[in-house]
């Protein structure tokens, strides 16, 4: 579970997503019995943006599809085309998308920063039990400029039939860009709400881990408890959006519900 932008920053536009991915079924139907996956819904408790130290329970709506081993869609990681594959490598291709910020609360006076559409690359390893991964993109529509890169390493471990654990510690970086776009002050920003205006320097680094236990209700329909922390540093940490309005550490906490077809 990724603490780089709010799970609802915007639920509509999480909504709209879900209706974009579930209408490339249905506009093919032909293709529709290759299709596979899990949808479902769930809530969790989270910061107001990133950098918050507000939080509160904000719906978030779970997609996870796979066209053979050629394509795969979800929330979090976008479209990807899996371009190349050689034993336990791949390499993906893939558009995303960045939720921006809906502001609220201390910085309700700032400017909006709206979301967008990102295209990026990610290379995969699968070594046993754990699959490692690092990827790279960069905004092309919205308020968000710049670029962000990120690795993680994810731990799947079965506990019994029914039941899964997951673990993923990860490191991100973002560029001066992008970090700006999500935690400087403009001279406008700092009149309206009396905060200090702030231009970063440079970009910054976000560590991070999340777990995960799902068990499996029947075939079909499965039940996920999870948690995630992440901490912010540098030219993120030194903006008064979370010196002095907010929190360096961020937490998540959830549940969801979803139906495997």
């Amino acid at each position: 579970m990724n603490l780089s932008t709010s799970p609802t920053a915007s639920s509509k536009r999480l909504s709209s997503y879900l209706a974009a991915a579930l209408g490339v079924m249905i506009a093919f139907p032909t293709l529709a019995n290759s299709w596979e996956g899990t949808v479902g819904a769930g809530a969790a408790y989270a910061p107001d943006y990133l950098g918050s130290d507000d939080y509160d329970v904000q719906p978030l709506p779970v997609l996870n599809l796979t066209y053979g081993d050629d394509l795969s869609i979800n929330l979090r990681d976008g479209i990807a085309w899996h371009a190349f594959r050689q034993g336990d490598w791949s390499v993906s291709p893939y558009i995303g998308y960045t939720f921006g910020r809906d502001n609220k609360g201390n910085i309700s006076r700032f400017d909006k920063v709206d979301g967008g559409a990102t295209l990026g690359l990610r290379v995969s390893y699968q070594q046993d039990l754990w699959r490692y991964s690092v990827a790279g993109s960069t905004a092309i529509t919205g308020d968000v400029e710049g670029a962000n890169f990120t690795g993680e390493a994810a731990l799947r471990l079965p506990m019994s039939e029914r039941t899964l654990f997951t673990l993923t510690p990860s490191v991100s970086y973002s560029n001066e860009k992008w970090t700006e776009s999500f935690f400087g002050v403009s001279a406008q920003d700092s009149a309206r709400s009396g905060i200090a205006a702030y231009t970063p320097d440079g970009g910054y680094w976000r560590v991070g881990v999340s777990a995960t236990l799902s068990y499996a209700l029947t075939q079909k329909w499965t039940a996920t408890g999870f948690v995630a922390a992440t901490y912010l540093t540098g030219n993120a940490s030194n903006s008064p959006i979370v010196d002095d309005l907010g929190s360096d550490w961020q937490g998540l906490s959830g549940i969801s519900l979803t139906y495997r077809f």
